[in-house]
C-alpha cells in the first residue's frame, strides 16, 4: 500500500485510473505509522491542502464520483499550476462503502462533553460535527435554554445543570470548557480528575495562580490540557513561525501587538464585568494577538511588565453614537476600554501591546509586527522584510490557504487528534499559563500606577 500512496503523491508516476480495494484513509494511516509519508494532520494550514482533503476523508462512492466529475471538468487541485492531475480517476468498488462503514463503527470514538453552553460552545460544536470519530453526548450549563438550542441542532442526548453530575454519569473522554473566565479553573480541574482530556477556552483562567493549579492538576491526573489559542493555527502565523525557525529574523528584538476596535464593546455576555472576566479588551481580544506573537517569537520567558489602562466610553450609555454593537450595559461596565503596555523577556526582547474595545482611531487594527537583527515581519498583510542581494526586499507568500484550512477547525481537529492518537498539540496548557502570567502582570502594573512589575 505504501507504493500506491507514493505513486499518488508523486505527479510523475500518477496512473490514469486507480481501483481501490481499501480506503485512502487506511493507506494514509498505515503509511504514516511506517514513516513512509509525513503526517498531513500536523502540516500547518496552507500546506498540502489538496492531499489532506483527498486522503483524510474516506473515499466513498459518492465522493469518488464527485472527484471524477471535477477532473472531467478540467479542475486542477489547489496549489497545482500544471494539468498533470487532470484525467486522474478513482474507481471505488460497491463493497468499499460497506467496508468503510464497518471501519468507522469499529474504531475508537471520542466521547465528548461540554461545560458551558454559550456562543463559543457553538463554534466548537460546528467543527466537531464534521468528524465521524467524535460523539458529543452531553452538555452542562446553568441555563437550560442555552443547552436546548445546541442539543436540538447537534443531537446531543443529555443536558445537565451540574457539570460534576455529567462527569460522573457519562464516561466522557474529553470536554470543552466554555464558561466565563472566572469559571475556567474548577470545571477544568474536576474534568481532569474525572479522567477527561480538556480543551479550555482562552484565556486559561482569570489569574496565573488559577492557571498554575490547572496545569498541576493535568500533570497529576496524567491527562491532556490544551488552551483554545486558535490564532496559532492560522496560516499567516504558521508562515511567520516557520520563517522565525528558519532564521529569517535573526534575534527578534521587538514586537508590536495591536488588538484595537474603534467601537466594539460586546453587548452580550459578561465581557464588561471584571469580577467574571478578569478584565476587558486586554484579556478578551488582546490575548489572541499576544499569544500568536509570543508563539511566533519562539515563546521566550517573560520577566517583567508595565501597563496603563483607561475607561472613558464603555461606562457611558451606548445610544449617544451609532455603532454596530449598541446596547451594552454601561451600568455594570467596570473594565478598561483601552490598555497599553510593555513586556520584557529573558532574551532581551520587548513587546509593546495595545488593546481596545473602543478607541478614537481610523478603524479596527488586528496585527503584530516583528523586528529582528536580520529581518522583520508583519502579520497583516503577511510579509517578511530583509536585506538580500544588495537590496531591501519585501517577501509576500503567493498562497496560504486560509479559506481551505480555517484556523478554528485546525484548533478543534488538532485537539481530537491529540486525544485519540497522541498527536502533538500546538497549544499546551503551559503556553496558556505563560500568557496568563503576562496578562496578570500588565493588570497588576496598571492597578499600581503603571510601574514595572516582575513576572
Amino acid at each position: 500500500m505504501g507504493c500506491w500512496l507514493a505513486n499518488l503523491l508523486d505527479p510523475r508516476i500518477r496512473p490514469a485510473a486507480l481501483t481501490l480495494p481499501f480506503t485512502p484513509l487506511q493507506v494514509y494511516r498505515e503509511a504514516v505509522e511506517n514513516g513512509l509519508v509525513p503526517d498531513l494532520q500536523l502540516v500547518p494550514a496552507g500546506v498540502a491542502g489538496w492531499h489532506r482533503d483527498l486522503l483524510a476523508d474516506s473515499m466513498t462512492t459518492s465522493r469518488a464520483a464527485e472527484f471524477n466529475d471535477s477532473m472531467a471538468a478540467g479542475f486542477t487541485p489547489p496549489g497545482r499550476t500544471d494539468s498533470r492531475a487532470q484525467g486522474m480517476r478513482f474507481e471505488v468498488k460497491p463493497e468499499d462503502g460497506k467496508r468503510d462503514m464497518a471501519r468507522r463503527t469499529s474504531r475508537r470514538t471520542l466521547r465528548y462533553g461540554f461545560i458551558g453552553a454559550g456562543g463559543i460552545a457553538g463554534a466548537h460544536l460546528r467543527e466537531l460535527a464534521k468528524r465521524d470519530d467524535v460523539e458529543v453526548v452531553a452538555m452542562a450549563d446553568i441555563s437550560e435554554e442555552a443547552i436546548s438550542g445546541h442539543r436540538e441542532r447537534f443531537g446531543i442526548s443529555a443536558g445537565y445543570e451540574d457539570w460534576n453530575e455529567m462527569l460522573a454519569a457519562e464516561g466522557l473522554d474529553a470536554v470543552s470548557v466554555c464558561t466565563p473566565n472566572n469559571l475556567h479553573e474548577q470545571p477544568t480541574i474536576d474534568a481532569l480528575k474525572a479522567g477527561c482530556d480538556v480543551l479550555c477556552e482562552k484565556p486559561l483562567a482569570d489569574s496565573a495562580e488559577a492557571g498554575e493549579r490547572m496545569v498541576a492538576a493535568a500533570r497529576e491526573a496524567g491527562r491532556k490540557l490544551v488552551i483554545g489559542f486558535q490564532y496559532r493555527y492560522n496560516a499567516r502565523t504558521q508562515f511567520l513561525r516557520r520563517a522565525a525557525d528558519g532564521g529569517q529574523f535573526g534575534n527578534i528584538l521587538y514586537a508590536s501587538v495591536k488588538a484595537l476596535r474603534r467601537r466594539g464593546i460586546p453587548n452580550w455576555g459578561v465581557f464588561g464585568r471584571k469580577e467574571l472576566q478578569g478584565g476587558g479588551p486586554l484579556i478578551d481580544i488582546g490575548v489572541h494577538v499576544l499569544e500568536m506573537t509570543h508563539y511566533t517569537m519562539g515563546s521566550p520567558v517573560p520577566v517583567s511588565a508595565c501597563a496603563d489602562m483607561f475607561t472613558y466610553i464603555g461606562n457611558k450609555p451606548s445610544n449617544r453614537i451609532e455603532s454596530a454593537w449598541k446596547g451594552w450595559d454601561h451600568r455594570t461596565y467596570d473594565v478598561e476600554d483601552l490598555a497599553v503596555g510593555r513586556i520584557r523577556f529573558d532574551n532581551g526582547a520587548v513587546v509593546h501591546i495595545e488593546a481596545a474595545f473602543a478607541a478614537h482611531i481610523a478603524g479596527d487594527d488586528w496585527n503584530f509586527t516583528l523586528m529582528g537583527d536580520k529581518g522583520g515581519a508583519s502579520w497583516d498583510p503577511p510579509q517578511i522584510f530583509r536585506d538580500e542581494h544588495g537590496h531591501m526586499v519585501n517577501k509576500t507568500p503567493a498562497w496560504l490557504g486560509e479559506k481551505q484550512n480555517p484556523m478554528f477547525q485546525g484548533k478543534m481537529f488538532n485537539f481530537v487528534e491529540h486525544c485519540l492518537h497522541d498527536r502533538p498539540t500546538l497549544a499546551p496548557g503551559e503556553d496558556g499559563l505563560a500568557v496568563q502570567r503576562m496578562l496578570d502582570a500588565l493588570y497588576r502594573s496598571a492597578e499600581n500606577g503603571g510601574g514595572e512589575v516582575a513576572i
